[in-house]
């Protein structure tokens, strides 16, 4: 994830990164890296590129911090306006198609943000790719950022429609790390976040840390 620091408004802007969603028999898996970098500089090790917006529904980013941030902000407060409002969560497929009017609503000033949200509803699970312009492609394993073409060769060698989340989070962590090794500006740890009809839950480091173990992958460096 590439960061510079604008002089105006201090905010972070993050133009590389590698993200990961994945549908699969049994809910979703989202998972990031965590490296923001400036220039050649790697500014932040343990930046936050995954936001649970609901019990159903979580985004991944890559863009300007700031901008990616308010939109997360934004899509929380709408998705939870109508949970009041109906007494029900919001479906997948129509959190992203908010998420997509918001930022093509803006396209002339725009929102410099690609996002990946990933949900599961009564029609079951599912990945967008939402891009600054408000275009919404629903896939069933999506890549964003400069890392995505080398996580895309591993996940697409490898994903089934058919796999349980618990197989796919390791294919995740798989794909990072191949992204990981090829693109500078993603590295630094994981996070990994699974999305299923009882629960949304975030995985903490150290399961992180014993899947990286039986996978044989190197674990990160630990932060001071």
């Amino acid at each position: 994830m590439q960061n510079t620091v604008n002089a105006i408004d201090e905010e972070r802007l993050l133009k590389g990164t590698t993200t990961v969603g994945l549908v699969c028999k049994d809910g979703v898996v989202l998972a990031t890296e965590r490296r923001a970098t400036a220039g050649t500089m790697i500014s932040n090790k343990a930046t936050q590129k995954l936001f649970k917006i609901d019990q159903n529904i979580g985004i991944t980013i890559a863009g300007l911090v700031g901008d990616a941030q308010v939109l997360a902000r934004y899509l929380r407060a709408e998705v939870s306006l109508y949970r009041l409002r109906r007494n029900a969560p919001l479906t997948a497929e129509g959190a992203a198609t908010l998420l997509a009017n918001i930022l093509n609503g803006n396209r002339f000033y725009p929102y410099y943000a690609w996002l990946i949200l990933g949900g599961v509803d009564a029609k079951g699970g599912h990945v967008f790719s939402v891009d600054p312009a408000g275009g919404c492609i629903e896939d069933k394993f999506v890549s964003v950022g400069s890392g995505s073409p080398f996580a895309y060769g591993l996940v697409e060698e490898t994903y089934s429609r058919d796999m349980a989340t618990s197989d796919a989070v390791d294919l995740a962590l798989r794909g990072l790390t191949a992204a990981m090794k090829r693109d500078s500006a993603s590295g630094d740890g994981y996070l990994v976040h699974v999305i299923s009809p009882k629960e949304y839950r975030e995985l903490t480091e150290d399961e992180i840390n014993k899947r990286l173990k039986a996978l044989k992958i190197p674990l990160p460096p630990v932060l001071p």
